[in-house]
């Protein structure tokens, strides 16, 4: 039997509606349409073409880049795509880029920190990529605490300018992608200083480079930081390094929308309230949530067709070999990302609500949700990241050797995914910033102030110390009361312990300090309950299709049960279940992974994916691998001679005994 026929027999298995399943993940049937048409048209534009990517030297890769972007935009153009419809574009070419960092961080700095009036001035150049812009935040010595970054703006009042300078080596900006190479200006963060005093990090808008011949301007210094990880991968990002020297620019180039310097050199914070600058940091973390959906889906997309394609062992009378998807060992590993890709899809979703929901609040002056919502982003932001590189590495490994191959898509897939568990906040400095929030809310639960959204069930902590689970069989455990309270409890219960362990230190912050990995698994365990929380929540909703429903609930129930078997530790030392309701929670998983079995495919299909997207032989849609595998290999420049370069040199020598020995 083919591979072709192991795939179109999978995919007759499937219990559901996939066209509905494929408008329930990409949210609505307008995303779903937009999704599908933008991916086709990048998947056959051969500008496009990324197979060769990782064997590409980096002059080359980048300069192959700036061309996918310059034809991106003129396509973009060309078809007068809407704003929506050109962020898919970008999205679906698939190769890090400046515009990234133009779009997603330059321009959102702007509309959120800036004034009207400078709103009006640059946004328009930058709408129209008149002008090319970076995020230059992180500097060669610090980066998660950016309240010791060095490089400072001091204000001259003789000539009505702040004057940006690098005064030591670790000023250096160093990190910021798209400043190597393109970007003609950049939202520079530097500390504001007038008259002798210090007013802390602000933002300020500076060029960098001429806009007639791209050199640098006089005082600036700047270029690549060089290689990193990995073949191809995020090597094609310009990530730069930038110094000045003593770098003049005009004083309505400080970012004013939150704070002020007069003509005069006098600090002043405006009308507008300095939470406002949380809208872009809560949009910037909801679109890193968002990536984490996507590129775990694609890992999964990959694993799970090979896992149905590879056949081993398990021969009876000359039959076929077991496919290894039909291994429970594979299962356990597999199907748990299968429902986190889902589940992050889903909290990914309601945070853009929140985004929007945010905003307005800010535009009423309504502050009352900002810690809560700063803490929830910080820590998803984190547990999302973390759980996506840490399931790209097992999809490899779920692939057996051929996992390893360039051409699996997964090794460049791990590589370009890492950066994002230390970019827009280290994962670890996050928790324990969700940890010191939680430290918060546990020493206020006495006050009469009611915790709100994604915390509000501490407001029951006193039931959630006490209650007891009532699990006695194993289906028990599919009701989602049971599993949301369980989930409450632990993370109350370690919240709470963690607080009384902290108050027994004569001083607070040494507690602080000596139970950091205590505050950091106890900001896991709320994160994890409102990942879980959202997708139940997602299943109250109207979801139409043939089978849908019933599909997202296996799945969500997979992805809670498989996080209750891995921190069972948590949830019996904390007191929520005993360690029998935990052995009945595993064997729902293990009833519920039979369940997904037969719907695997169709439900990694569901995603929607182009081969040109997923980059991978071994995730093919039509599941013919080891032809593909066979004949990428002989693409590969090595095999472009018979007998390798060198040979005379070094080969021949050894073979023929002809190796000339020094005489000491």
């Amino acid at each position: 039997m083919e591979a072709l026929d192991y795939l179109a027999e999978e995919r007759r298995k499937a219990e559901f509606d996939v066209e509905e399943m494929k408008i329930a993940w990409a949210g609505s049937r307008q995303a779903y349409e937009i999704s599908d048409r933008v991916s086709r048209l990048v998947a056959s534009d051969p500008v496009f073409r990324k197979d060769n990517r990782t064997m590409l030297s980096r002059k080359d890769l980048f300069k192959d880049t700036l061309k996918k972007a310059a034809h991106a935009w003129k396509r973009i153009i060309e078809l007068r795509l809407s704003e929506e419809e050109a962020s898919k574009l970008r999205f679906f070419v698939d190769q890090p880029v400046f515009t990234d960092l133009h779009w997603g961080m330059f321009i959102p700095a702007i509309k959120g920190s800036g004034t009207e009036e400078q709103k009006a001035k640059w946004l328009p150049l930058a709408y129209k990529m008149q002008i090319i812009g970076c995020y230059a935040q992180t500097e060669l010595g610090h980066g998660s605490n950016v309240q010791g970054l060095e490089t400072t703006a001091t204000f001259d009042p003789h000539t009505d300018e702040f004057v940006i300078h690098s005064p030591t080596l670790t000023s250096s900006k160093w990190w910021p992608g798209g400043l190597g190479k393109v970007s003609t200006h950049a939202v520079v963060y530097a500390r504001l200083i007038t008259d002798g005093q210090d007013h802390g990090v602000h933002g300020f808008i500076v060029q960098l480079r001429s806009l007639d011949d791209h050199l640098p301007l006089p005082g600036i210094t700047v270029g690549d930081i060089g290689m990193k990880f990995g073949s191809g991968a995020y090597n094609s990002m310009d990530n730069g390094v930038l110094r000045f020297d003593h770098v003049r620019i005009p004083r309505d180039q400080m970012l004013m929308g939150v704070s002020q310097v007069t003509r005069e050199g006098k600090f002043m914070q405006s009308d507008v309230p300095r939470q406002l600058v949380y809208g872009t940091m809560v949009y910037v973390r909801q679109k890193i949530v968002a990536d984490a959906s996507c590129a775990l889906s694609r890992a999964v997309c990959i694993a799970t067709r090979y896992s149905a394609v590879r056949r081993q062992f398990g021969s009876h009378n000359g039959g076929p070999e077991t496919q290894v998807i039909d291994y429970k060992t594979q299962q356990n590993r597999l199907f748990p990302l299968l429902a986190s890709a889902y589940a992050f899809r889903f909290v990914g979703e309601w945070l853009k609500w929140l985004y929007t929901d945010v905003t307005q609040r800010l535009q009423a002056n309504d502050f009352s949700t900002l810690p809560e919502v700063h803490a929830c982003t910080a820590g998803l932001k984190s547990i999302t990241t973390s759980a996506t590189a840490d399931a790209i590495e097992e999809c490899r490994k779920l692939c057996g050797g051929h996992g390893y191959l360039s051409s699996s898509g997964l090794p460049e897939l791990y590589a370009v995914y890492i950066p994002a568990c230390t970019y827009e906040g280290d994962n670890v400095v996050l928790l324990l910033q969700v940890g010191r929030f939680l430290m918060k809310t546990v020493s206020q639960l006495g006050s009469g102030k009611k915790p709100v959204g994604t915390i509000a069930y501490m407001g029951r902590a006193e039931h959630l110390l006490q209650c007891r689970c009532e699990v006695q069989r194993a289906e028990d455990w599919l009701k989602p009361q049971v599993i949301v309270e369980a989930f409450e409890a632990r993370a109350a219960r370690m919240a709470v312990a963690c607080s009384k362990n902290i108050n027994k230190f004569p001083k607070q912050e040494d507690g602080f300090a000596e139970l950091s990995a205590d505050l950091a698994e106890a900001a896991v365990a709320h994160c994890q309950l409102i990942v879980v929380s959202k997708f139940i929540e997602k299943l109250q909703q109207d979801i139409p299709g043939k089978g849908v429903k019933r599909q997202l609930e296996i799945l969500c129930s997979v992805y809670a049960l498989s996080l209750l078997h891995k921190h069972l530790g948590d949830f019996v030392a904390s007191g929520c279940i005993t360690p029998e309701q935990g052995a009945l929670a595993n064997e729902q998983l293990r009833l519920l992974y039979s369940q997904v079995r037969p719907n695997a495919i169709a439900l990694v299909d569901a995603f929607n994916y182009t081969d040109h997207y997923l980059g991978s032989i071994l995730g093919r849609y039509d599941g013919n691998v080891y032809p593909k595998l066979y004949e990428e290999a002989w693409k590969d420049p090595l095999n472009e001679t018979v007998v390798p370069d060198g040979y005379h040199d070094y080969i021949r020598p050894i073979l023929k005994q002809h190796i000339r020995v020094a005489r000491l």
